[in-house]
């Protein structure tokens, strides 16, 4: 299923959809619904190739609203992990998104080469996994940053730098 719902940050309007069925598959956002659209057909593409049967028929759902949360720090991502279905993501990249949710807190970044230090990989393997996420905001693939600035981020640096300083993270995106 799928449940979208636009939502006012400030000045910007931004779309968030999320694909569920029991539990969450994948999540996409963008500040337009064209655009959100385009990126949720691509998620659903990139799950079924991994195996994970999809459905885009939409269904009002309490997910955007709590990713919604999880973006404006009502709720703490790590209290949203149980909701993830986790299907389709390598148990190397399962380990990556679980550690980064767990210990890398609203506020803060981690370098890619940090983190693979910490997981005993390279960086090009973190790289990887952050570009396959497919729960943005709530694995927060945004709070990982380059060595010498802001790194790369699928969605767009606009999408990264947004989340990064609604959480008050300057230094990363000026």
């Amino acid at each position: 299923m799928l449940s979208v719902e636009k939502f006012r940050v400030g000045e910007r309007v931004i779309w968030i959809g999320v694909i569920f069925s029991g539990r969450v598959q994948g999540i996409s956002f963008a500040f337009d619904r064209g655009t959100l659209m385009r990126r949720i057909c691509a998620l659903a593409e990139h799950l079924e190739k991994r195996g994970v049967s999809i459905s885009l028929d939409v269904q009002p759902s309490e997910y955007p609203e709590k990713v919604f949360k999880v973006l404006t720090g009502e709720l703490d991502n790590v209290d949203f992990l149980p909701e993830l279905s986790f299907e389709g993501v390598t148990p190397f990249e399962k380990k990556v998104y679980e550690w980064l949710t767990k210990n890398v807190k609203r506020g803060s970044v981690i370098t890619y080469g940090s983190l693979a230090k910490v997981l005993n990989t390279s960086p090009r393997a973190i790289g990887g996994a952050m570009r396959r996420n497919p729960y943005p905001i709530v694995v927060p693939c945004h709070r990982v940053v380059a060595h010498d600035g802001i790194g790369y981020y699928s969605s767009g640096i606009d999408e990264k730098k947004f989340l990064l300083e609604i959480e008050g993270v300057k230094r990363w995106t000026s």
